[in-house]
């Protein structure tokens, strides 16, 4: 008898008005009785994610308004695509507050935090957590964020990632640089640990240097859990190198098995064991008991994407400009220095056939151009059965709808259809984030 693979579930958000379907802050059942800014906005939706066992809670972020879209930010100010953004690791601590089991992941780039910063920031959070946090790798790929950060000029691709690669063994002599044994905590001594057990780290590379000991004692985890997405061939490199989970927006199973088979090799080239790295893909659920219900609330939710929203957020993703096509024009491929993988969504979201400016727009508005599966429960559920089995993923990233109810409706309604199937766990296998994401 065939084992049936069990799914991963992480919740998809972003610490701002919207979350990844355009304009929806502006539905009747988004937000009701929550201000997205407040704490116990946050402090309820941990809740309910720990309450449906998922791994974690994966919060996106940017770092500037975008202004890929005819050279300026209003289309994402005026609709609030996106923007406002707030800091993504302030709410680590107080999501872990309110939970025990839920792993928080936040995204980071290193391309405006020294890598000494980072690793004390992660280990920090890793502590406050009890070791539930990841860290979704970034190197900032929009011109607006380097703009904003007193830099003219994008770092081309291919040179992020040789410096992020650099800027990872920093990371990882820091975090392994203390001991097992190292803290001894003799109160009648007076002594807290054994400097011989704490190596200084004396870095000197083509990027970076760095000469000094981790400022942080081990946290629960040691490092935090690595995410990253990489799309482009340089980005695929890398997270096979370095990643324990990569996250990727791919809209049939034909696509999300081509990317597996080619992250699995490449891990497997670097010496790592490819099914240690799980593939977590993009999903959007509609999920009612009623289907006809579920149809028509996701044909409400195409009806109401703003079309210059969306392509303004399209536009800052991939660094295309979308308003030099216009709406009726096929979209073609391009040389795109943003997120490679999201633009390809795009190009086969329609299993190969064209897919114009404005249906881009309209696909981009609900789901990023992540798969969407709509109706009852059992509906859901086969379509993620076909994901996982003929995709050959581990798991899905949820991407939010309305909020909460978009996530009550996975926890009340779907989680238990995949429990009663033996697609998904009953009870969390520990305490630490890695321990959710490598128990199956």
């Amino acid at each position: 008898m065939t084992t049936k693979r069990k799914i991963h579930l992480l919740g998809f958000v972003q610490h701002g008005v919207m979350n990844h379907a355009s304009t929806m802050w502006a539905h009747p059942r988004d937000k009701v009785g929550y201000h997205w800014s407040r704490p116990e906005y946050w402090r309820d939706l941990g809740r309910i994610m720990e309450r449906g066992l998922f791994d974690a809670m994966f919060i996106a972020d940017e770092l500037a308004p975008y202004t890929t879209y005819k050279g300026s930010s209003d289309p994402v100010v005026k609709y609030a695509g996106q923007c406002p953004v707030h800091e993504p690791a302030t709410l680590v601590p107080l999501v872990g507050a309110f939970t025990k089991h839920l792993g928080i992941g936040i995204t980071l780039s290193t391309s405006f935090i020294p890598p000494y910063m980072m690793a004390r920031h992660l280990s920090t959070l890793d502590h406050l957590t009890n070791g539930r946090v990841g860290w979704n790798i970034v190197t900032s790929y929009s011109k607006s964020e380097f703009q904003a950060m007193g830099k003219e000029n994008l770092t081309p691709r291919d040179k992020r990632y040789e410096v992020v690669d650099e800027y990872m063994q920093i990371c990882y002599q820091l975090w392994d640089s203390w001991d097992e044994d190292a803290i001894i905590y003799d109160r009648e001594s007076g002594v807290f640990a054994d400097p011989s057990k704490v190596r200084e780290v004396d870095f000197q590379g083509q990027f970076f240097r760095c000469k000094g000991r981790h400022f942080v004692a081990p946290s629960p985890q040691r490092r935090p859990v690595l995410w990253q997405a990489g799309s482009s061939d340089q980005g695929r490199e890398f997270a096979a190198k370095h990643a324990e989970s990569v996250f990727g927006i791919f809209p049939t199973p034909k696509t999300m098995r081509a990317y597996a088979e080619d992250i699995r090799n490449r891990a497997a080239n670097h010496g790592r064991d490819p099914d240690s790295v799980k593939l977590i893909y993009g999903l959007q659920t509609i999920i009612d008991r009623d289907k006809s219900r579920a149809n028509d609330r996701y044909a409400e939710f195409v009806e109401n994407v703003q079309i210059e929203s969306a392509l303004g957020i399209l536009s800052g993703h991939t660094g295309f400009d979308f308003s030099t096509l216009d709406l009726d024009d096929n979209v073609v491929d391009a040389d795109v220095q943003g997120i490679r993988g999201l633009f390809d969504a795009i190009l086969e979201a329609k299993d190969g056939a064209p897919v114009t400016v404005r249906e881009a727009a309209q696909i981009y508005g609900v789901s990023m151009g992540a798969p969407v599966a709509v109706g009852t429960p059992a509906d859901v559920a086969d379509q993620m059965e076909e994901y996982i089995d003929n995709g050959d993923c581990n798991g899905f990233m949820m991407l939010a709808t309305d909020t909460p109810g978009c996530f009550n409706d996975m926890v009340e309604l779907l989680v238990p259809e995949l429990q009663r199937r033996g697609r998904f766990r009953t009870r969390y296998p520990g305490t630490t984030l890695r321990e959710s994401l490598q128990e199956y």
